[in-house]
């Protein structure tokens, strides 16, 4: 198969098969590996996405869809470059309608995240849906992954966050799910199928996403803490004191700073960096409520009790954004210091001290020249464990790191994938932690979508 016999089949719709010009659409976010393809389509209508999806039916070709491509598991790195076609959304990137008495928008899957919550504030309007890479990521590839971000423990993940969805189905069936209803019984949410599926059931082209009222307030803080222990414990009097307007709780290890100054050299020193935890958190309001007064008052109690040693709130939106850059910036400053493991696991909101502190310590018993980084989701349980080692023992050390953390998720009870989906990375991994009955369940649905095997393959399954 030549991609000028591709070319034949697909008439009018864009596509690039020239190997420097596919390559960007086949390397992973760090620059760690790339890939390639027969074909790059870049379709620009849900018709013209099902058109490619039946000619690659016919032809045998494999299909991986492809968005933002900031995704951290491979999902969208093909794994058999001579018979793939990589189908790419970024031209489908109309906001369809925004429905402000409804608070739904109906947006094309390969609208840029960041985009969409523009558009909505624009209306007073919320989508509550925030990661680092919001500015380049797409609408399909957070309903593939499932994303989460750092608003998971308000607004939830983004399954909680779609009405319904568009999707072509692997023979090119257009399935139109889109739906304004917040009350809908009739049988199982079948978009529920398409969101952390990692485009192996069919590619997402159009969702219906769940807006709400736009904060007209919101107030950041940064405080330091002796021990994990102690900022779990300040997540509990946060979360009982601050009940659902508490929108974000990230932890930090001390260390965090120095890994984000590498990306990011300016940022501020907003409180001491030399103590045991730090929590990272926002309240968010509209209306009558003053976040401010509550977050001091918070701050107040949690210094009373011995809980809180050192703290910043910020004063203004800039003071905020510096904020929540010394967490953004950690992804950026451990790319810098080369390729390293990179885990997102999850354990019980109450074991999360527990399980980093005795990680960390079974890490440094095995292998003292890797150096681990803990930080995360501290109000989801979601933890990033990631880490790095000096060239020298990378090889050695990261699959063993790995092992060791995986081994500590399973004792735990933890998910392996709490928010990155499992992609090409951790399928092995999924199918041996996974109990039999839910890998021969994701085999059926699999098995009766895409009977072909055509969807992504070797992407989940």
């Amino acid at each position: 198969m030549s991609g000028a016999d591709l070319g034949k089949h697909l008439e009018g719709i864009p596509a690039l098969f020239d190997r420097h010009e596919i390559a960007p659409y086949c390397t992973d976010w760090h620059g760690d590996r790339t890939t390639g393809a027969l074909a790059v389509v870049r379709p620009g209508t849900t018709g013209e996405v099902a058109r490619t999806m039946r000619a690659c039916r016919e032809l045998g070709l494999a299909m991986v869809p492809s968005g933002g491509r900031t995704g951290l598991v491979d999902g969208h790195l093909p794994d058999a470059p001579d018979r793939t076609v990589v189908i790419a959304l970024e031209r489908m990137n109309r906001i369809r309608a925004l429905d402000a008495d409804n608070f739904v928008a109906h947006v094309d899957a390969g609208c840029v995240l960041q985009t969409v919550k523009d558009a909505a504030a624009e209306q007073g309007l919320h989508f509550p849906l925030a990661l680092g890479a919001q500015g380049s990521c797409q609408i399909g590839g957070n309903v593939a992954t499932n994303a989460g971000g750092l608003n998971v423990l308000r607004h939830g993940m983004m399954r909680d966050l779609v009405l319904g969805l568009e999707v072509v189905l692997p023979d090119g069936t257009i399935w139109d799910g889109m739906s304004s209803l917040r009350k809908d019984n009739r049988g199982p949410a079948l978009h529920h199928l398409f969101c952390g599926a990692e485009g192996a059931f069919g590619i997402v082209t159009g969702a219906s996403l769940k807006l709400s009222p736009l904060p007209d307030r919101s107030v950041t803080a940064l405080f330091a803490l002796a021990t994990l222990e102690d900022c779990v414990t300040f997540f509990r009097m946060a979360r009982r004191n601050c009940s659902d307007l508490l929108s974000a709780f990230e932890f930090l290890p001390s260390d965090a700073f120095e890994v984000a100054r590498i990306a990011m050299p300016d940022l501020p020193r907003a409180v001491d960096e030399s103590h045991g935890a730090y929590a990272l958190i926002e309240i968010a309001s509209s209306g009558y409520v003053d976040p401010a007064a509550l977050m001091e008052q918070l701050a107040e109690d949690a210094m009373a009790e011995g809980l809180v040693v050192d703290g910043a709130l910020a004063a203004s939106v800039a003071q905020s954004r510096e904020l929540w850059l010394m967490r953004e910036a950690l992804n950026e400053g451990q790319a810098r210091m080369g390729p390293h493991l990179r885990t997102d696991v999850s354990v019980p909101l109450s074991e999360v001290a527990r399980f980093v502190n005795e990680t960390t310590a079974a890490l440094a018993a095995a292998l003292p020249a890797a150096r681990a980084l803990a930080y995360g989701h501290l109000g989801d349980g979601n933890i990033h464990f990631n880490v790095h080692a000096d060239p020298p023992h990378r090889a050695a050390c990261l699959p063993a790191a790995k092992t060791i953390i995986m081994e500590r998720v399973a004792a735990f009870g933890g998910s392996i994938s709490a928010e990155h989906g499992i992609g090409r990375q951790k399928r092995e991994a999924l199918r041996t932690g996974a109990s039999p009955e839910h890998h021969r369940t994701l085999l059926a649905l699999k098995h009766a979508l895409d009977p072909d095997g055509l969807m992504n393959p070797g992407c989940l399954l």
